[in-house]
């Protein structure tokens, strides 16, 4: 399906000079001369190359619909990770880069949905929020608390976030995977 250039979303696959490209980050700019355009930062599915390209609303690209497929995530052996397909409980391997960053949030037996393109899977989406636990956290500066700031803290994967000042080691949180961000305190 064709879409313009300014509808382009974070996430969307699209079909650009015959490779197929995830949308990582959108900026909309419109300069004081000349029209608005879209400027995109892409990630090749199939190489892992990173593009920016700039779409102009007068421009139309490919928006490729991928099947979907529910799996579980069992473990990681080496650089691959391995998921089971929920329906037919074949196993399949997966490199680790396909991932990038978000592999440090896997869980033993997470679901994730596969995006598959030709029956060959091209990306795993992890849900949008986990729970962890902060396992280390600065300690509150006195008279900070008035203004809304923030302090870095460690999850038990080791990603760091920002949380806010009532949050201490031990406390059990949910997190944005994709922004790296608290969310709010766990139930």
């Amino acid at each position: 399906m064709k879409i313009s250039g300014v509808d382009i979303r974070p996430g969307n696959i699209l079909e650009y000079e015959k490779g197929l490209w995830k949308v990582a980050k959108i900026q909309h700019t419109q300069p004081g001369k000349g029209g608005a355009y879209m400027q995109v930062e892409m990630k090749n599915l199939i190489d892992g190359r990173k593009t920016n390209v700039r779409f102009r609303s007068a421009d139309t690209v490919e928006k490729v619909r991928l099947d979907t497929k529910e799996f579980q995530y069992l473990y990681q052996d080496e650089s691959f990770l391995v998921f089971m397909d929920n329906e037919n409980y074949e196993q399949i391997n997966l490199n680790a880069d396909m991932l990038g960053e978000e592999v440090a949030f896997l869980t033993d037996g997470m679901d994730v949905t596969l995006e598959l393109y030709d029956e060959k899977p091209i990306s795993v989406q992890l849900p949008d929020h986990i729970e962890a636990e902060i396992v280390e956290a600065d300690a509150v500066v006195k008279g900070q608390t008035a203004s809304s700031s923030y302090k870095p803290a460690v999850l038990d994967n080791g990603v760091r976030v920002m949380v806010p000042p009532f949050i201490a080691a031990g406390t059990r949180i949910v997190v944005d995977v994709y922004a790296r961000e608290y969310v709010r305190k766990a139930d």
